[in-house]
């Protein structure tokens, strides 16, 4: 079996590579090649394009490097053209994949969408051109899975692979161990995003809150798990110049242990949300964007949180702190909320355990199976 992925951040590189090792159990003989991270190559992904070539978010962001994105289709295009695989897989990046996609199909190569774009919040119109592009839409989420069906697209909800890997419960003392953190005493997670872009916006707001909840809580150790190198040195200067006397630990990459670790997070909106609710841990999310590309999706965006733990539940079991509202002057008391002993995190664990369960569905198997069966036709 031939097979074509490609993924446009790190997060969805993680889903492709657990659908790929699923997948090679299934296709012992399987071939695949597109645009993939560690995790895919691990999988045996052969990667035609730097995956951090297509990580950029935010649709002001993108004009900058839109020659370069629209000339990277172009050239994957042609080679899936020249070297037709048995089936085309999207993850996520719905404004790269889908064009890509539709085109593929119109040439008779059959596709798949992994990750619903999020058409059930926003500019609901994309839904059109979703039904032209895929011949299945694979869903981690249930409420996506009735929404496609409610549009008449062939759609499986898979579940997510996170909820299959995460155990319903998590305790704090070995990931501590595991980092070198003491085991009694406050820790706050900090987990500021794996783009280098979303770090700049977000970590000098988070750093001088962290600094502030540490003033008022002693001997808080505050961790931050480094999705790259140059993540990792923007921090650590960030830090000695916005947030003196703080002293986070930097640790590379091991966002999992991290937030295990944790007594609460503060992250910015994504995938780190939804993990840190199936660790279930206390959070506070935050996020910035563009103020033009802001402008444009507060008058489009049809829902109420941003936070998936939020959106799942509908209700704001993770405080948000947007836009303007990321200051240290107002995260600060949630944090503080968050960490105190005293608080009482019964309900919210309790619902975090809902959506734990709701979302464990063996996800890679379900995927592979889904991905074979219309690859053999």
């Amino acid at each position: 079996m031939r097979v074509a992925i490609v993924a446009g951040e790190l997060s969805g590189d993680a889903l492709g590579g657990g659908l790929l090792r699923a997948l090679r159990e299934l296709e012992p003989k399987l071939e695949v090649q597109g645009v993939a991270g560690p995790a895919m190559e691990a999988a045996g992904c052969r990667g035609l394009v730097p995956l951090e070539r297509l990580s950029v978010m935010g649709l002001v962001e993108v004009l900058g490097r839109l020659p370069e994105l629209l000339a990277i289709r172009k050239r994957l295009f042609r080679h899936f053209l020249a070297e037709p695989p048995d089936v085309f897989i999207g993850v996520d990046a719905p404004d790269f994949n889908l064009p890509l996609e539709r085109r593929l199909r119109e040439r008779g190569v059959r596709t798949v969408h992994y990750v619903s774009p999020t058409v059930w919040a926003w500019r609901q119109g994309r839904i059109r051109n979703v039904a032209r592009s895929v011949d299945l839409m694979l869903t981690l989420f249930p409420f996506e899975e009735a929404f496609f069906q409610d549009h008449g697209i062939a759609v499986r909800c898979v579940g997510h692979p996170l909820a299959d890997e995460i155990p319903e419960h998590v305790p704090k003392q070995p990931a501590r161990q595991a980092l070198g953190l003491p085991l009694a005493g406050p820790v706050l997670a900090l987990l500021p995003g794996s783009r280098l872009g979303e770090v700049r916006r977000l970590a000098t707001a988070m750093l001088a809150a962290a600094a502030r909840a540490s003033a008022e809580m002693p001997g808080l150790q505050v961790v931050v798990p480094c999705a790259t190198a140059p993540i990792e040195a923007y921090l650590a200067e960030t830090s000695r110049r916005r947030a003196p006397g703080l002293e986070p630990m930097l640790v590379p990459g091991r966002a999992r242990e991290v937030i295990s670790a944790s007594d609460a997070v503060l992250a910015a909106s994504g995938t780190a949300t939804l993990e840190t609710a199936l660790v279930k841990r206390p959070l506070v999310v935050v996020y910035r964007v563009n103020p033009l590309t802001y402008a444009i999706l507060r008058r489009m965006v049809k829902v109420r949180f941003v936070a998936m733990p939020n959106l799942l539940a509908g209700a704001c079991l993770a405080p948000e702190f947007l836009q303007g509202q990321v200051r240290a002057e107002l995260i600060t008391p949630a944090l503080l909320e968050q960490l105190d002993p005293a608080t009482d995190h019964s309900q919210l664990l309790a619902r975090y355990r809902e959506l734990h369960l709701a979302l464990r569905r063996d996800a890679n198997r379900r995927a592979a199976e889904a991905v074979a069966e219309l690859a053999r036709g």
